[in-house]
């Protein structure tokens, strides 16, 4: 059925996206109006579709405390996702490692490698806590993110069996568990001196994402884990029958973070219709506005030719191995159909097994 579902879609001209890989990052958002266990088993669903199109990695997220995220356990969710797919490479985006002990991550991910050999991936990331409270939950602060790249090291360690603790992490030590690095801040730095792949975002922001993108090449260093840089550009992509469509997947996401940045707290995403009224009556303050309508400047949406032609500048520009989408939607089905269409435009196709 859903191979059908992607074959009933008009044909259009693909971008030059040859050895380019597609990937997802699904934040498992909440959505008025249901509970947030919801979104964690349309998180599992979602990577079995995305596997049945071809996609080639599905990563989960961390967020703590945050009404508008159920994801807060990421290797827990990585581990369901892993068990009810075949195929797809599975993983985190990220898991934030100033919030845990480097040991224990190792060890997270030593399981996980071991009951699913050659499909995990370990995306680590540097932020703390979304909040005060949150980092007093955690028994963090937010100038745990400047050891960074030393518990990198140290988590690296563990797979590579050189603690001088005389502790080894079990069943990890061995283990080669594809690390990436979430350049937010100095990290497109320290991936480029670890010699690990990054990941870089957002879309939006064009000039400083190729700004980040040309001093991790130009500092990379060859390790154990890569040889040379490998670049994996993050952002929205919505496609759609129509631009207004495509633009309207977009609203639930940047009213959610317009409210945030005037509340202090991400809200559960509303359907387009709540807040394209909420728009019309003048409900919304100017300060709103303003952060809303800034949300949904920048991002790659539009018909499957729109979208095709835009991706292909934003690959030239890059030279980026991999596209991570992280569209997130109040409408599920709208959300489906985007990544079938994109599938479509990226020529994805079904694994063998999926």
């Amino acid at each position: 059925m859903r191979e059908q579902q992607q074959s009933d879609l008009p044909r259009t001209a693909a971008p030059r996206t040859e050895g380019v890989r597609f990937s997802v990052l699904d934040r498992s958002r909440t959505r008025e109006g249901h509970d947030s266990a919801e979104p964690l088993r349309d998180t599992v669903a979602l990577a079995q579709e995305l596997e049945a199109l071809g996609y080639h990695r599905f990563w989960v997220s961390e967020h703590h405390g945050v009404p508008g995220v159920a994801g807060s356990a990421p290797t827990v969710l990585a581990a369901a996702v892993a068990g009810a797919t075949r195929t797809i490479r599975v993983g985190t985006g990220g898991v934030m490692l100033p919030n845990h002990q480097p040991l224990v991550v190792a060890e997270q991910f030593g399981v996980l490698e071991a009951l699913f050999p050659g499909r995990i991936d370990m995306g680590l990331g540097r932020s703390v806590g979304f909040t005060d409270g949150v980092r007093r939950a955690l028994g963090r602060d937010k100038h745990d993110a400047d050891d960074f790249a030393e518990h990198l090291t140290e988590l690296l360690g563990w797979f590579r069996g050189t603690s001088d603790t005389g502790v080894h992490a079990r069943p990890a030590e061995g283990m080669r568990v594809p690390p990436y690095v979430l350049a937010i801040g100095e990290g497109a730095r320290i991936a480029a001196e670890a010699g690990l792949p990054m990941v870089v975002g957002d879309i939006r922001g064009r000039e400083k994402m190729l700004a980040a993108v040309d001093r991790y090449r130009a500092a990379f260093r060859p390790s154990i884990w890569s040889a040379e840089p490998y670049v994996v550009i993050s952002g929205t992509i919505a496609v759609a029958e129509s631009k207004a469509a495509a633009r309207r997947l977009l609203v639930p996401e940047a009213w959610s973070l317009a409210y945030s940045r005037t509340h202090g707290t991400f809200p559960p995403l509303p359907s387009a219709e709540r807040v394209e009224e909420r728009a019309a009556t003048g409900a919304m303050t100017e300060k709103e506005r303003g952060f809303y309508e800034s949300g949904l400047r920048g991002h790659i949406h539009g018909t499957e030719d729109e979208v095709a032609a835009d991706l292909e500048t934003l690959l030239k520009e890059s030279g980026a191995q991999e596209v991570l989408v992280t569209t997130s939607t109040y409408d599920r089905e709208g959300l489906r159909e985007s990544f079938r269409r994109l599938a479509r435009i990226a020529g994805l196709r079904a694994p063998e097994g999926a």
